[in-house]
């Protein structure tokens, strides 16, 4: 039987939580947000049956981990260093590295810093940039009836996002491109009602389709060619981060393969489980050495450095 544990890590300024399962070759999942919680991925556990060990946890100020009020550490370099330490300090070694959302800008971030740590890197529903997801996000709600646009320009522009009015226009958003399943499942129920607001207004802003935080000026596009993992980039037709953000991507990132996913949104592992689960098992067994010694690409990747 799988082995299966859960604790704290100390990473600095407080404890982060994970669960850990299996035994084998390591897949660190990375969650959204900023401010979500892991529990929105508790289905890509499901690695452990492939041969996996599995790690998810709760970044620093969501869910079961410690909640300091200090909103100095919500930054993209504190971060980093937390993945980092988990990865250190569970053991983990050279791993498999996925990242949703937000999780997939601070896996992009984590690799120009660490990838000699990496055996691959997946970006799932990811950007390389926050502006240009923003303009994508503009675009979508640019796209509703002129009627709704018109109530999200007023809130906007008299900071009155929290209207009920502006509130169900944003909804009407989330149900075409946060996820399309109705009604959604319930771990994305979960980690939705139990953001951290302190990270994510600090981070993001005031909801997903406004960006008024401190990664609002984060762009990494520029550095994409220093990538050279290979790297799995994953998202959905009617996704909020857009398919242009994960084309950008994959033109930068020379060994990436890309895969968009026709009916699916921001949560493709929930609006087509099948395809999604498929597509994730044969990338992590291809990319893995085998027992007999490391493949040509495990060799090169332990002479990367950053």
């Amino acid at each position: 039987m799988a082995t299966h544990t859960s604790g704290y890590v100390e990473v600095g300024s407080g404890r982060i939580w994970y669960e850990r399962a299996g035994d084998g070759p390591a897949l660190l999942l990375l969650h959204g947000g900023p401010g979500a919680d892991s529990h929105s991925l508790t289905d890509l556990m499901r690695a452990v049956e492939w041969g996996f060990t599995v790690v998810r946890f709760d970044q620093l100020g969501s869910r079961n981990s410690d909640k300091p009020d200090d909103t100095s550490l919500w930054t993209v370099e504190r971060f980093v260093d937390e993945v980092e330490t988990v990865r250190r300090e569970l053991g983990l070694g050279k791993m498999h590295l996925l990242g949703q959302s937000w999780g997939a800008f601070l896996a992009l971030e984590y690799a120009l810093h660490f990838q000699q740590h990496l055996l691959s890197l997946i970006l799932y529903s990811g950007a390389a940039s926050t502006m240009q997801c923003v303009d994508g996000m503009n675009r979508l709600k640019n796209a509703l009836p002129t009627e709704s646009v018109a109530i999200l320009n007023t809130h906007e522009s008299a900071g009155t996002t929290s209207d009920p009015e502006y509130l169900r226009v944003i909804d009407e958003l989330l149900r075409k491109h946060l996820c399309r399943v109705d009604p959604w499942p319930p771990e994305l129920k979960t980690s939705m009602d139990s953001i951290s607001l302190s990270v994510y207004h600090t981070m993001w802003g005031p909801n997903e389709f406004t960006c008024t935080g401190t990664l609002q000026h984060w762009d990494r596009r520029d550095r994409l060619h220093e990538i050279q993992v290979p790297t799995l980039i994953l998202c959905g037709r009617h996704d909020e981060v857009i398919p242009e953000c994960s084309e950008t991507m994959h033109a930068g990132i020379s060994n990436s393969e890309l895969v968009i996913f026709e009916d699916s949104s921001h949560h493709a592992h929930f609006e087509e489980p099948a395809a999604f689960f498929e597509l994730l098992q044969s990338h992590l067994i291809g990319h893995t050495p085998t027992a007999g010694g490391p493949s040509d690409m495990a060799r090169q990747i332990e002479n990367l450095s950053c």
